[in-house]
């Protein structure tokens, strides 16, 4: 599908000097955001707010997914000091909610979670310790490393299925379906207090009965949290965009997930997995961010 977006993609122009801000600390620290590295379309809202989802283990993936626009292939060495330099980021931005997400390195023999680990730990360690939101890669099934990352107790874990099991041979044709779901129902089983956390992308081709299986397969694994946005090709490469989910349909899909028993539901047109992460966690434990016991 090719042509303008709807209009109700419509965003305010950021202030130049706030992004510029930004950029330059991010980069001062050699630190990586999805904002950035994904082109995701809130990035003007995340800066101005002063927020950013961290990117983790670099910015090169070593899968090929073909609805994402990180950069794949050979990725550079684990920055050792990226913990030191996330922690300095999150105290200068005071940070009350903190996002990490990775690269998938399938090239690590833990695929990245001991860094992971490292990161979450690092964080909890302060006084008055953000909420820690941890958006995995699937660690090719690994329960050992899922473990590394869940006993280091990020307050929310999050893995995307990102699609219906029908499109993963076209959108994600080196991951597997129920190697994600497994992941998730795993984290429960290692802690069951964790509040785990997924993600779709719409407008790829999928039917509306796709998803509302999807949101049952989710709810039996015992995802507490989904988030549900509308797919943007990054560019001509990249998985076309099959149709635009008009607003109402979003409100309509939200609903169906709260009757599927989630917790709670963020679905919009522009809605990423991180976007206002920290505001969803608040609903849904209806407590203060930043309240880690």
């Amino acid at each position: 599908m090719s042509g303008r977006l709807p209009a109700w993609f419509k965003k305010r122009i950021p202030d130049p000097g706030v992004m510029n801000g930004m950029c330059g600390m991010l980069d001062g620290l050699g630190l990586h955001t999805v904002c950035q590295s994904a082109l995701c379309p809130n990035i003007g809202d995340c800066f101005t707010r002063h927020t950013a989802t961290f990117l983790i283990l670099g910015n090169t993936c070593t899968r090929n997914c073909t609805f994402c626009a990180v950069d794949k292939g050979k990725p550079q060495p684990v920055d050792e000091n990226e913990p030191r330099h996330i922690l300095e980021a999150v105290n200068n931005l005071k940070l009350k909610h903190v996002v990490i997400t990775s690269v998938t390195r399938d090239d690590l023999p833990d695929g990245g979670a001991g860094h992971f680990a490292r990161i979450i730990t690092i964080l909890n360690n302060q006084p008055g310790p953000p909420t820690v939101e941890v958006l995995i890669p699937d660690f090719r099934g690994s329960r050992e490393a899922l473990n590394i990352v869940v006993s280091a107790r990020p307050d929310i874990l999050n893995h995307n299925v990102e699609t219906v099991p029908r499109l993963y041979p076209s959108v994600r044709p080196t991951a597997d379906f129920q190697r994600s779901v497994n992941l998730l129902r795993r984290a429960k089983q290692i802690d069951p207090c964790l509040i785990t956390k997924s993600g779709l992308m719409v407008g790829l081709g999928e039917t509306r009965d796709e998803i509302i299986e999807v949101m049952g397969t989710l709810r039996q694994a015992d995802c507490d949290l989904l988030t549900i946005g509308q797919y943007l090709q990054p560019s001509a490469r990249h998985h076309p965009v099959v149709r635009f989910l008009a607003p109402e349909e979003f409100t309509a899909l939200a609903e169906l997930g709260k009757s599927a028993g989630f917790r709670e539901v963020a679905s919009a047109p522009l809605v990423r997995s991180s976007f206002n992460a920290g505001e969803m966690y608040q609903r849904a434990t209806s407590g203060k961010i930043g309240s880690k016991s």
